[in-house]
């Protein structure tokens, strides 16, 4: 099974086109507002797990979160701006700032509570195991003759060593 991007877009679609254009043009003209940013990930599979890297520049240890429930890995955070414009005035300020977070779903061969994350020079690396259990190849046998007395002779063989028929 692929890893999968979590696209939260469908729930902030405008449902007309003319909520499309309002939204646009508000969006531009506000566009210097810090309501957030999305931070990129490179995503990879290796025979052992997933790699996860988030490049989060400016973000510091504490303010990153990491969220793993039913089968959904949350990153989420805050890069804060720190305004420091004495005696400055700006001309420019591509930089985003805010809020962020982003979501994937992982496969259920995945072993969350082995999950780690490790934060160094601006890049968040998150390992993924696979669990091994899932994901180990099993040679199954296959038992000749009728199934009702094979089963019956499992069924008084575990009687014969333990005592009970399950």
């Amino acid at each position: 099974m692929a890893l999968t991007r979590y696209n939260s877009m469908q729930d902030s679609m405008p449902s007309t086109f003319s909520a499309m254009l309002d939204r646009f043009f508000n969006d531009t003209v506000n566009s210097r507002t810090f309501s957030g940013f999305t931070p990129h990930v490179d995503a990879c599979e290796t025979e052992h797990g997933y790699e996860i890297e988030v490049a989060l520049p400016g973000v510091k240890k504490e303010d990153i979160t990491i969220d793993f429930q039913e089968g959904k890995l949350t990153i989420t955070g805050e890069r804060r701006l720190e305004k420091k414009e004495e005696g400055r005035r700006f001309h420019m300020m591509e930089t985003q700032y805010g809020s962020f977070s982003r979501s994937f779903f992982l496969p259920d061969n995945v072993n969350p509570d082995k999950i780690t994350a490790e934060f160094r020079d601006g890049i968040l690396l998150v390992d993924v195991p696979k669990d091994e259990k899932k994901t180990k190849k099993r040679q199954i046998s296959i038992a000749a003759g009728n199934t009702k007395e094979v089963k019956a002779e499992k069924k008084e063989k575990a009687i014969a060593e333990n005592g009970t028929g399950k």
